[in-house]
């Protein structure tokens, strides 16, 4: 009897999860953190401040890999099809995982069902930026030249269905303006652009927008979120000029392919949550405009489930299709 269960043994502990196995052990190599974005957007530099906190919590090396393209889905879709080892972690936002399924037929990926949430890391609005040759230094001032001669001002964005993109189009339809759309694939790309004066105006994301209004090389008019901003307190919202329209702000989150295991989820949780409430961290993400956040994996796919039809109703009053 006792020569039987010896035998057992081996055969039972192959038929053990690797996770299982090795969660003691894991971190055992490097992560790989999928940016679905180019170089030089708010996801590449949020992904590499996080990755580098996270290197420094679990004592192995974080690396970023920028895999861009259809506004996100790339990325998204490259990660979801990633083994669930523990080993790849994506770093996705509403963009992708709310917007995305209203404006494209085919994602690539299930925001609900191939991923395995791990906290919310970032949220921010987005600042109006124009380059310093437009005639302008108010929100009051860019409209009356955009509805004087209509068409001749453009606004670039990260690409179609992204948050700059989005709050263009919202921003002509509050304001009755008509503005020429420039898509790049992604919105640093849309900011060196602006900087070089190719291109009259950006709804950009904060953080690659925010250093070019402190170095002079851009003039922020407003900030769409409710609040001013932390990073540029001189810079009024757009409710306070007057500018009704529904602009959402963006938030980012940290997933994984869906399978991993549940001790890994956890504790990359707790190390979000403790980078999260690190003064330090705090103050690196105010000067990029960036909200530092952190929740339960739960409340992410609450936040997919609610924002979801949100979002669609914003996309159909700013006329953006599904193509």
């Amino acid at each position: 009897m006792k020569r039987t269960r010896l035998l057992a043994l081996p055969l039972l502990i192959a038929l053990l999860p690797a996770a299982v196995l090795a969660q003691d052990t894991w971190p055992a190599k490097p992560l790989r953190m999928i940016a679905p974005f180019p170089p030089g957007g708010t996801t590449d530099v949020l992904g590499r401040i996080i990755a580098q906190r996270l290197s420094d919590a679990l004592g192995r090396p974080v690396v970023v890999e920028n895999r861009p393209g259809v506004g996100g889905n790339l990325g998204n879709e490259f990660a979801a099809k990633l083994p669930p080892d523990g080993y790849n972690i994506l770093l996705s936002s509403s963009a992708q995982l709310v917007t995305n399924p209203h404006l494209y037929k085919r994602l690539g990926f299930d925001p609900l069902n191939d991923f395995s949430p791990v906290s919310l890391v970032a949220g921010s609005g987005q600042v109006l930026v124009v380059h310093p040759s437009v005639p302008v230094r108010t929100v009051q001032q860019l409209v009356a030249i955009a509805r004087a001669k209509p068409g001749s001002l453009n606004f670039g964005s990260g690409g179609r269905g992204t948050p700059a993109h989005i709050a263009g189009e919202v921003f002509q339809v509050a304001t009755g303006t008509k503005l020429v759309h420039v898509s790049y694939k992604g919105g640093g790309l849309a900011v060196n652009d602006l900087v070089a004066g190719q291109i009259d105006m950006v709804m950009s994301d904060m953080a690659p927008a925010v250093p070019q209004v402190k170095a002079g090389k851009l003039r922020a008019l407003a900030v769409t979120s409710e609040r001013r901003s932390q990073a540029l307190p001189d810079v009024p919202t757009l409710a306070e000029v007057g500018i009704k329209g529904s602009i959402p702000e963006v938030w980012w989150v940290l997933m994984t392919p869906r399978g991993t295991a549940s001790p890994v989820i956890a504790r990359l949780n707790a190390e979000i949550v403790a980078m999260m409430k690190s003064p330090e961290l705090q103050e690196r993400f105010a000067q990029l405009g960036l909200n530092p956040l952190h929740s339960t994996p739960e409340r992410v796919t609450e936040l997919i489930r609610l924002e979801t039809p949100a979002i669609g109703k914003v996309l159909q009053a700013a006329g953006i299709q599904q193509e």
